[in-house]
């Protein structure tokens, strides 16, 4: 069958024949298992009775919509007249045309269609069909002279008028007079009354009505067996009842219930811009065109796999959606024609159904393997093609939006329909499809093939709401590449097959830089500094005050004593100081040894504290009799003797490679791991920097954040290594921002570094205490350590200019040494996520699970290279080598870092942050692996499971919310958990919220639901609160009403107690008659409670 040209639609009509020949019930599967008639023959003998076939019925008083008329009408009420779904057909007439004839052609061919002829009121909020006699529906020919520059224009105006189908045939022609000689009709049918396939009855019969007339005679043809009306009377009779699991849509709904389950609500692209809340419609079209060679290649394909062309070219769309972003669940949706009967085939009607495709690309299969998977999928969803795509909708109750499509967002359509030909007398006929600037879904490929084998065309339409026309280009040339790829290897596997062409690979991988590494350590340049101007300050700490010079001598005696003690490079010391200005003495002190400090944050709980030191193993613990900690060998500064030791440099000679300081990051294995820098990486930070920032002599700096956080890096140096001053700020004045502001003018601070969470909180304080605002020096602010938003620096900008201060976005890791990317902002918006673009000396890539760089505008992960990249982690050579891997894009032996952050490269080059690939989270500027939270509550023993959640319920607040199981007979209490916590971890990786749940939600594949976890708060009620207003009582009455519920409280949603678009109209006819007001039905949508209703509806 399939050898002599057959494909999915003739099957399907096949089966048709057969039934009304053989009165068997065969199905589209079996075409495909047994494509010879020998071997469908023995199907058909084992083969279930016919079902019944459509016949003319006895009309009731009100005819129902069909299940797909339905939905269209809700749109149309609730979107109101538009371009949305009208289907415009433009002929060119060549030659002699006899208006009149074509005209009364018009005419006959409404009178021989009752769908052309039929309104669509609504009566008590349920619409029905209303046939109108031929005379009252005779179409009336418009003629309208034109020029032929004109005439796109003009085609697409009236295409893209409205139909009002309460009241209004939905049929309009119109006719464009270019000469005596040249015409354009115009036929524009709403698709509730017809659909592509449609095409071929109506042209058809208009050439056959027209021939007829044009000789003064009527057209002859025989009868049509059924109308439109008796069909979706029967189509009500032959699915049964949805609720009764042995109608024919009972058991269909079952198979999509569970083909379904958990289908993601949407799926992410590459967009140009975001989402809007909702859906204009408003879209464009591009040409797509596959050459006759690579068409070949794909029925060669569909010929090995026992599949049809259509599942090739879904097969590699759902893999191009799944590089482009969308994930390894692929969705996509598909018309089928739905005239599954002969007595359809003739008729114009809206008999399409809209089936959904659900592909699975987990597990990187080969192209064979996928198109093997999508066979599958595609053969038993034609096998339940009956259930109308509302009633799925409907039954699956995906949330309710108006910003996307549901169940899907990306369509495919295979047009094989047989088309109609225009053959009129004295007439040369050529056809066109007219756009009408509207887009149904996000993405809609249309292709059909070709006669004579000559490839495929068709046209790609788009949401302009998403999409620019660049990229969409790009998006259908990636989709050729991808099917060129698996054409000539389909036994590829998709993750290997490339959809960027060599010049998008080069344009995505950043160029080297091969700068010659630093000279210098860090000790070296601050002894410079030092020689320049020993007498300039260096350090303030409240009242204590010390130059270059006193702050060198200081350091210098330290550490000659660090030196007696057996330190030397390459040997770890411990600090466990309070910020102050002998905290930057000691670390002056260790480097000046030659070896690398570890921080020790005193403020740690004791577990955590035990574990860094046994951890590192310092050689010493520099720390004071007041922070009381015991441990390694220590030199308490406090009491220590050092006044007889030399001021002068130790003149240890330290390598810029050795380790200047270990830093501990969150492990998801329950341990942190210190993170080994070398001097070298800060020294060439700040050489990458110095054009950006022009840091100098006259630059005062304050050291706010502790020096367990790698932010306290760039603090401590960046004064130091330019002659600049450090302002040590004490821990209560960081904890409260109006202190802080104070200090900030007080000291006349030009470079400020801030997490956004601590500037939003010195923001407020900026704005209740302006004078002091007005005081501020500062010349730069630099932001890190977690995701900033943009939005909430308004507020700033509102009291200062744009450049005074300069503020600037930097990303960053500590395994690649503080900073990787940079970005200026201004009062203008940035995009959401914008972190830049790599500092100059780094190279940033972002690549696939294969280590392929992705598309831009698509996630994936970062990896970065260049002089900035650590060590590895402190005696740990595994899970460096797992996170510190091989560059394939650098020079031989070069490495790059996997930093788990997934980002997109937006196409003006700039990074875009969009959250983490693994469990790692940052919370108020920490880097946190929520396995390590999990580890410490799971040693608890009223704990049996636990799952912890960095939510981010508001945009600009990300907290920690742990979820428990609880051991049998134990009821684990919040307060304690926190104490237990609080003995283990830092108080940062302490959650806010403990939720007891029976049991962790899983997804379909065993693993933990994350978006099943509920939200944190109070317990909800059992019953709802009482209504405030006597609207708002009504409201809940005809609620439940409409529902058929027992009741609906006030804060109950319609679609969550079971309404779907029906039942919402029944709501606005029984709103508009009880409470006398219009509720347009996408408000229901926006407001679904009866509260929230009632003032909206109180608004309006």
């Amino acid at each position: 069958f399939f050898d002599l040209g057959g494909h999915s639609l003739l099957g399907t009509r096949l089966i048709a024949r057969a039934r009304s020949v053989l009165g068997v019930e065969l199905r589209l599967s079996d075409l495909f298992d047994a494509p010879t008639v020998a071997r469908l023959a023995a199907r058909v003998d084992a083969a279930g009775q016919a079902r019944p076939a459509p016949a003319r019925r006895e009309r009731p008083e009100t005819v129902p919509l069909s299940f797909a008329q339905r939905r269209l009408w809700f749109l149309h009420r609730m979107e109101g007249p538009s371009a949305t779904y009208n289907i415009p057909l433009a002929l060119r007439l060549t030659g002699d045309l006899d208006e009149r004839a074509l005209e009364t052609a018009l005419a006959d061919v409404v009178e021989r269609h009752e769908s052309l002829r039929t309104v669509f009121p609504a009566v008590a909020g349920v619409p029905c069909q209303r046939v109108l006699d031929a005379d009252a529906a005779r179409p009336r020919l418009r003629v309208t002279k034109t020029a032929e520059r004109e005439l796109p224009d003009r085609l697409a105006e009236a295409a893209r008028q409205g139909f009002e189908l309460s009241g209004e045939p939905p049929l309009r022609a119109e006719l464009f007079r270019l000469t005596e000689e040249e015409h354009v009709l115009l036929l524009v049918v709403h698709h509730i009354a017809g659909d592509g396939w449609s095409t071929g009855p109506l042209s058809q019969d208009l050439a056959t009505a027209y021939a007829a007339r044009s000789e003064g005679a009527k057209p002859q043809w025989s009868p049509l067996p059924v109308q439109y009306a008796d069909y979706a009377l029967w189509q009500r009779e032959l699915l049964g009842d949805g609720g009764d699991p042995d109608s024919l849509l009972g058991g269909q709904l079952a198979h999509w219930r569970e083909r379904l389950a958990g289908l993601p609500d949407q799926i992410e692209l590459p967009f140009d811009r975001p989402r809007p809340e909702a859906m204009s419609y408003r879209g464009a079209q591009l040409p797509v065109c596959v050459d006759a060679e690579l068409h070949e290649g794909l029925r060669a394909l569909a010929r090995d796999g026992g599949a049809s062309l259509f599942m090739v070219l879904q097969a590699g769309l759902a893999a191009l959606l799944g590089k482009l972003g969308a994930g390894t669940d692929v969705p996509i949706g598909t018309p089928v024609a739905g005239r599954t009967d002969e007595a359809l085939d003739d008729l114009v009607g809206f008999f399409v159904n809209t089936l959904v495709l659900r592909t699975d690309l987990s597990g990187d299969p080969t192209f064979t393997e996928l198109l093997t998977r999508v066979r599958s999928e595609a053969l038993a969803a034609y096998a339940h093609q009956d259930v109308p795509f509302e009633h799925l909708v409907e039954a699956l109750n995906p949330a309710r939006t108006l910003a996307h499509h549901p169940l899907f967002q990306t369509m495919l359509t295979l047009q094989n329909a047989p088309s109609g030909t225009f053959d009129l007398p004295r007439l040369r006929v050529t056809s066109d499809l007219v756009p009408t600037g509207t887009a149904k879904c996000d993405l809609t490929f249309v292709l059909a093939e070709q006669p004579g084998g000559g490839g495929l065309s068709g046209v790609v339409e788009y949401s302009t709401d998403l999409f620019d026309a660049a990229t969409v280009t790009a998006i259908v040339e990636r989709w050729l590449r991808l099917l060129r790829a698996v054409a000539a290897d389909p036994g590829r596997s998709i993750g290997q097959v490339d959809v960027l062409s060599d010049d998008e690979l080069r344009a995505l991988l950043p160029a080297r830089q091969d700068a010659e590494p630093p000279q210098h350590s860090l000790p070296a340049l601050f002894e410079r500094q030092v020689r320049a101007d020993p007498d300039a300050l260096a350090v303030t700490d409240g009242a204590t005050t010390l130059t270059y010079g006193v702050l060198n001598a200081r350091a210098n005696r330290l550490a000659h004593a660090l030196i007696e003690r057996g330190v030397g490079p390459e040997q770890l010391v411990a600090l466990a100081l309070p910020r102050s200005a002998d905290l930057v003495v000691a670390v002056l002190a260790v480097l000046k040894a030659g070896a690398a400090y570890v921080p020790v944050d005193p403020e740690y709980p004791a577990a955590r504290i035990s574990y860094l030191l046994q951890d590192t193993r310092p050689s010493l613990l520099l720390t004071t009799s007041q922070v009381g900690m015991e441990g390694a060998d220590r030199l308490l500064l406090d009491t220590a003797d050092l006044d007889g030791l030399p001021d002068t440099d130790p003149g240890v000679a330290v390598d810029p490679a050795h380790a200047a300081y270990v830093i501990h990051t969150s492990g998801s294995t329950g341990n942190p791991k210190g993170v080994v820098i070398p001097h070298r990486n800060v020294v060439r930070l700040f050489d990458t920097t110095r054009e950006r920032f022009a840091f100098g002599a006259d630059d005062v700096w304050t050291l706010f954040h502790s020096y367990a956080f790698d932010f306290s890096v760039w603090e401590l140096w960046g004064p130091l290594l330019h002659g600049g001053r450090l302002v040590v700020v004490d821990h209560e004045t960081s904890r409260s921002p109006g202190r802080f502001l104070d200090l900030l003018a007080r000291e006349r601070v030009t470079v400020l570094n801030q997490t956004p969470s601590a500037f939003h909180q010195l923001v407020q304080a900026d704005a209740e205490d302006p004078d002091t605002g007005r005081r501020l020096a500062l010349r730069t602010v630099v932001f890190g350590g977690e995701a900033l938003e943009h939005a909430r620096l308004a507020s700033w900008y509102e009291r200062h200019p744009e450049d005074a201060p300069r503020l600037v976005n930097m990303y960053g890791i500590t395994e690649t040494t503080v900073h990787v990317t940079h970005t200026e902002l201004g009062r203008t918006a940035t995009a959401p996520g914008d972190i830049g673009t790599a500092l100059p000396d780094l190279r940033a890539y972002v690549l696939d699970a294969g280590l392929r760089p992705v598309a831009p505008g698509v996630p994936g992960e970062l990896y970065v290279a260049g002089p900035g990249l650590a060590r590895g982690y402190l005696n740990r050579p595994g899970l460096t080598a797992g996170r510190f891997v091989a560059d394939p894009y650098g020079p031989a032996g070069s490495r790059m870092y996997r930093s788990g952050d997934v980002v997109r490269r937006a196409a003006d080059g700039t990074l875009r942050y969009v959250g983490r690939a693994d469990q790692q989270v940052k919370v108020r500027g920490f880097r946190i692996e929520l396995g390590e939270i999990e580890a410490a509550l799971a040693t608890h023993p009223d704990i049996a499971q636990v799952a912890v959640l960095a939510r981010q319920d508001r945009a600009d607040d990300t907290r920690l919310a742990a979820y428990l199981v609880p051991a049998a007979g134990a009821a684990p209490q919040p307060a304690a958990l926190r104490a237990y916590l609080r003995e283990r971890l830092p108080e940062h990786m302490v959650p806010s919220a403990f939720v007891t749940l029976d049991a962790l939600p899983l997804t379909v594949n065993g693993k933990l639901d994350h978006r099943a976890l509920p939200a944190p708060g109070p317990a909800p009620a059992t019953t709802s609160r009482a209504p405030r207003t006597a609207r708002e009582q009504i409201l809940c009455e005809l609620f439940a009403e409409v529902l058929g519920a027992p009741g609906a409280g006030v804060d109950d949603g319609f679609f969550d107690l079971g309404g779907h678009s029906l039942l919402a109209t029944r709501l606005a006819a029984r709103i508009r008659a009880t409470l006398g007001v219009e509720m347009p039905l996408r408000t229901l949508f926006e407001a679904p409670t009866p509260a929230a209703l009632a003032a909206a509806l109180g608004a309006a």
